[in-house]
């Protein structure tokens, strides 16, 4: 049992990684370390967001009196960072995707903001210039040295739709339709989306390392 901990304190985030990698991975939060320090993520890109928090709470942890009086420690911190790429915006909101709707603030923004900030910038662009992506990518950092980042990444194409439709998802999932299919994220459910995601599939090489370590 490989025991990671994941550095969020979303729940739906961690509950869609620990459905993914399945019953031979164990996930903790940082809720279980509540003096975990706050990492500023001011990359510019998703590699660098996601292996600065998985460098520095690997590191955190190696001092960290929560960390020994865990039950579970972790082996590694596994840190992602995603969000959406818009092609006829350049590729925004990219890795201000959890706060375009106020990129004067530090705080991310509400889903619902952000995404009729997206649908209002799109208004008068035509269906078949909507194309975007999910992008994902995941920082690995093994607890013993919190030395360097194995990276993982992972994309999906779609397009944006017009209007939300379906309740189920977060973040721009109720607008984004994945190539192939004909509903949003929102709509699909779960299990599609499981498969189909930025996130599942670095999730999935993510697996394959592992298990060629274990071979």
């Amino acid at each position: 049992m490989t025991t990671l901990l994941i550095a969020t304190r979303n729940a739906h985030k961690v509950g869609e990684i620990q459905t993914i990698l399945g019953a031979g991975f164990h996930c903790l939060t940082l809720d279980g370390f509540p003096d975990a320090p706050t990492v500023l993520e001011d990359a510019d890109t998703f590699a660098g967001n996601a292996t600065k928090k998985a460098v520095e709470l690997a590191r955190w942890l190696s001092g960290s009196p929560e960390f020994k009086a865990q039950n579970a420690k972790p082996d590694y911190v596994l840190a992602d960072d995603s969000g959406l790429e818009v092609d006829v915006l350049g590729g925004a909101p990219g890795v201000h995707s959890a706060r375009f709707a106020a990129l004067d603030k530090s705080e991310n923004s509400r889903d619902a903001d952000n995404n009729s900030k997206l649908l209002r910038l799109l208004q008068e662009v035509p269906a078949g210039r909507r194309t975007a992506r999910f992008r994902c990518v995941l920082a690995l950092v093994s607890c013993a040295d919190g030395a360097s980042a194995r990276l993982f990444d992972g994309a999906c194409e779609g397009r944006i739709q017009s209007g939300a439709s379906g309740r189920g998802g977060f973040g721009y999932d109720p607008l984004f339709v994945p190539a192939g299919h004909e509903q949003s994220f929102a709509e699909l459910g779960e299990s599609v989306k499981n498969r189909l995601s930025h996130r599942a599939r670095a999730l999935e090489k993510l697996k394959d390392y592992f298990s060629k370590l274990a071979s």
